[in-house]
């Protein structure tokens, strides 16, 4: 096992990893910006070291800043939680050429499954079905229309190394498949550093349902079910449960299978999640892979009881999947809703000081958070405050605990989300399970009217 482990991110992941790094016995090193100079990942942690400025780009993004801090603590090991570096190839490889352990997959995995043109390529060819596309990266204007006259309107154009919604469109009409085109090679450039984008056909009203998969460095790999991430804005998820209420346990299976079958033919290690869009017919089509930890991790965790940053770092130092993960079992369903520090209208950003916090509690509740009362939300960085997941028996028990537990969570100085998810938690079709990656845009645009 690891000596010492630095964590190289903020909020409630750095302290999520911290929390299993304690329960494994090995020592903590965090990273802050001088922004989150009090933040909690930095008080509770066993040493903590400035690495810039509040900015991520100069701070939690600056690889020579935080390998530099590695090798000052003197750590074995670095786990990159959720965003920032998490998936960044490049800081993969420097952390190996520096004889640190990078817990997460290897570097031309990252890489591979980064470039999503790429990734399509790989699972095609390892078994997974794909939406109809492009053929690879879309390079020009003339190309954009053969791949949207070949596989027909309405499509989506998506940057091709990027994801949370950037650098994609929709287009329904020719006319408007060049300015779209054009706005989404813009956006791709801007937020990823590159302008390459492909095609896929749009399929309407799909759900979005992806499997947590975990592989060790000796060739296994399993899946522990899947999440129903299908309540989203701007393609930002909102709220995820586990299981999803539309999948039978044949199709759970059959797909399952095909995640594992795949990921062993490209050697995936770690924790991972493959991303599927389901349309109105129940085809699954493969759309993306995150080579991570995710931020819905906890559903995941509440369902089958395994504790997958644990898992993680466990892996990460050698030890075979069957002796961490064991058979998996699943009980029960769990929600997770995010409270984000938005105006749960216009889902303007509300950074500011907390005056006062208090968390629900209970059985089956679970609170990830690095707020506190007189904690301060910085504006530079991602809106979340908390992750509240409930787990019941069954989704009904789940549902109406997290309902409760949101009437007693107490968040004052800054707006939140919270209530949003009343609306969301209270609302039929949600209750029913009859939603999709629409649902909240109809839901907003009935409270506007």
């Amino acid at each position: 096992m690891f000596r010492k482990l630095l964590i190289a991110n903020r909020g409630e992941i750095a302290l999520r990893v911290l929390c299993a790094c304690k329960e494994l016995g090995i020592r903590t090193v965090t990273v802050y910006s001088e922004a989150d100079r009090h933040a909690l990942h930095v008080l509770f942690a066993d040493e903590a070291i400035c690495i810039g400025p509040p900015r991520s780009s100069e701070s939690y993004l600056n690889i020579p800043q935080v390998i530099s801090a590695a090798e000052i603590a003197n750590v074995d090991a670095i786990h990159p939680g959720y965003g920032f570096l998490s998936e960044n190839a490049n800081f993969a490889e420097v952390c190996e050429a520096s004889h640190i352990a990078f817990i997460g997959p290897s570097p031309e995995v990252i890489r591979m499954m980064g470039e999503k043109d790429r990734a399509r390529a790989e699972m095609r060819a390892a078994g997974l079905p794909i939406i109809p596309g492009s053929d690879g990266v879309v390079p020009d204007e003339d190309a954009a229309k053969d791949v949207a006259a070949e596989i027909g309107l309405p499509v989506m154009i998506k940057a091709a190394e990027g994801g949370g919604g950037r650098g994609m469109r929709v287009v329904r009409t020719k006319r408007e498949l060049i300015p779209a085109f054009q706005t989404a090679r813009t956006e791709a450039q801007q937020a990823f550093g590159s302008p390459n984008v492909y095609m896929e056909k749009l399929i309407e009203r799909p759900r979005h349902i992806e499997y947590q998969v975990m592989g060790d460095r000796h060739g296994n790999v399993t899946h522990l079910g899947e999440r129903e991430c299908s309540l989203q804005r701007r393609h930002q998820k909102v709220l995820e449960e586990s299981p999803s209420p539309v999948l039978d346990a044949p199709t759970r299976d059959r797909i399952g299978k095909q995640v594992v079958d795949a990921l062993r033919k490209v050697g995936y290690s770690s924790a991972g999640t493959v991303e599927f869009l389901r349309d109105a017919s129940g085809q699954m089509y493969f759309i993306e892979m995150n080579a991570r930890i995710q931020v819905e991790h906890p559903v995941t965790e509440m369902v089958t009881g395994v504790d997958l940053v644990k898992s993680q770092i466990r892996m990460a130092a050698g030890e075979r999947l069957e002796n961490v993960v064991g058979t998996v079992k699943h009980h029960g369903h769990a929600i997770e809703c995010r409270v984000n520090a938005e105006d749960p209208e216009t889902f303007v950003p509300s950074p500011g000081h907390i005056t006062a916090f208090r968390v629900p509690g209970g059985p089956g509740v679970r609170v990830d958070t690095a707020a506190y009362a007189d904690a301060i939300v910085p504006p530079y960085y991602d809106s979340l405050v908390a992750k509240l997941i409930c787990h019941g028996n069954d989704r009904s028990e789940a549902i109406s605990r997290m309902s409760r537990s949101l009437d007693g969570f107490i968040v004052e100085g800054i707006k939140t989300t919270i209530p949003l998810h009343r609306r969301i938690l209270s609302d039929p079709d949600f209750v029913a399970g009859k939603f999709d990656t629409h649902f909240l845009d109809r839901l907003l645009s009935v409270q506007s009217k």
